[in-house]
C-alpha cells in the first residue's frame, strides 16, 4: 500500500524540478530582485512576478514560508472550529497557490478551489504545481485584478495571504470587505512585522464590523489590548531551508523561522483559545514563563505574563512543551 506523503513534503517535490535548467546566479539574483520589489511600493496594475523564471525562481524561495505560514493561521482557524470543514475555498491574491496546499494539509478530502491573481505567469506555474496535489488537480487558475473591482464568489473559505501590502488603503479595504461578503471564514497572512501586523489589525477591526467573530490568534473579539506603537502581535513557523535560501541569503543552518502576523476570523461563532501564548516561552530553572493574550469577558482582554511552576505538576510539563502561538491552557 503506498501512502500519500503529507503537503509540506509533496509541494518541495515539486518546487525541486523548477530552477532545472535555470543557472543558481540567475535564480539568486531573480529572487533578490524580486525581494526589493516587494519590499517597496507596488502599483496594483504592475504585476511584480513577470516571467516564468520569476516565478520559478520566487516560487522555489517563498513558497515553503508561504506553505508553513498558512499552515499555522489554518491549524489554529481548524483548533477553534472543531467541527467544521470548508466545503469550497478561495485564495484571493494567491500566485503559485501556496495556501491552497496549506487547506489540503489542513482538512481532508477535495473541495472546490479557485485561486485568484493578476500575475499569468504565477498562475500557469501555480497549476502546474497542482498537478502533483490529488486535491488541487481540478483547481480554477483565474486571472483577476485584485483591487476595487475584485468580486469572489460565494464560498466557505477565504484566504489572503501575503497580498495586503502590495495593495492601495482603499484597495485593502475593497479585498477585505469582498471576502466578508463572500465567506463564511476569512484568513488573512501578512509578514510579521510592524507594518504587516497593523494591516492585519486594520482587517481584523473590517471583518468584525462585517459581523465576523475571531476565532484566532486572538482569543476575543474586542479591541487588540496592545497599545498602538508599543509592540506588535506576529508569530513564528519553521520552514527548511532549500539550497537557493542558502544562495540568497548565506547560512549554514538547515532552517529559518518566517514570522507573520495573521488573524483568522468566522461568520458564525467558533470556540477560540482561552489564552495564547504570544511570546516564545521562557524555559529557567524549574518555572517556565509564559506571555500570554487573554480575552477573559470579566475582565476585558489583557496581556499577562504566568510563571508555571514545578509545583503544577502536569501544567509544568505542559508549559515545558508549549511554543509560541500554542493555546493556553492546552
Amino acid at each position: 500500500m503506498n501512502v500519500p506523503l503529507p503537503a509540506s513534503e509533496t509541494l518541495r517535490a515539486a518546487l525541486a524540478g523548477l530552477l532545472d535548467g535555470l543557472p543558481p546566479r540567475q535564480a539568486a539574483q531573480a529572487v533578490e530582485r524580486l525581494i526589493a520589489s516587494y519590499r517597496g511600493t507596488t502599483p496594483t496594475d504592475a504585476p511584480i512576478l513577470r516571467d516564468r523564471a520569476d516565478v520559478a525562481a520566487y516560487a522555489a524561495y517563498r513558497m515553503p514560508a508561504t506553505f508553513e505560514a498558512v499552515s499555522a493561521a489554518l491549524g489554529a482557524l481548524a483548533d477553534a472550529t472543531p467541527d467544521w470543514v470548508p466545503g469550497g475555498h478561495v485564495d484571493v491574491g494567491g500566485g503559485t497557490g501556496a495556501a491552497t496546499w496549506a487547506v489540503t494539509a489542513t482538512w481532508e478530502g477535495t473541495r472546490p478551489v479557485t485561486v485568484l491573481d493578476w500575475a499569468e505567469p504565477a498562475l500557469a506555474l501555480g497549476r502546474e504545481i497542482a498537478a502533483a496535489n490529488p486535491a488541487l488537480r481540478d483547481a480554477r487558475w483565474q486571472r483577476s485584478r485584485i483591487g476595487a473591482a475584485l468580486t469572489v464568489e460565494s464560498t466557505d473559505l477565504v484566504t489572503v495571504s501575503y497580498v495586503l501590502n502590495e495593495l492601495t488603503a482603499p484597495d485593502r479595504t475593497a479585498l477585505v470587505d469582498a471576502a466578508a461578503t463572500a465567506a463564511q471564514a476569512v484568513v488573512i497572512v501578512e509578514p510579521g512585522t510592524p507594518d504587516g501586523y497593523a494591516r492585519v489589525i486594520e482587517a481584523r477591526d473590517r471583518l468584525i464590523g462585517a459581523g465576523f467573530h475571531i476565532a484566532a490568534p486572538c482569543p476575543h473579539s474586542a479591541a487588540c489590548p496592545i497599545a498602538p506603537g508599543t509592540d506588535w502581535c506576529h508569530f513564528s513557523a519553521r520552514v527548511s531551508r532549500s539550497s537557493l535560501h542558502r544562495q540568497v541569503k548565506g547560512g549554514s543552518l538547515p532552517y529559518e523561522d518566517e514570522k507573520f502576523s495573521y488573524v483568522a476570523a468566522t461568520r458564525f461563532r467558533p470556540a477560540p483559545a482561552p489564552s495564547r501564548v504570544v511570546r516564545k516561552p521562557q524555559t529557567r530553572k524549574g518555572q517556565v514563563l509564559l506571555d500570554l493574550c487573554e480575552g477573559f469577558e470579566a475582565t476585558g482582554p489583557a496581556l499577562r505574563r504566568t510563571t508555571v511552576t514545578k509545583r503544577h505538576g502536569d501544567l509544568y510539563k505542559a508549559a515545558r512543551d508549549a511554543g509560541w502561538g500554542d493555546p493556553w491552557p492546552p
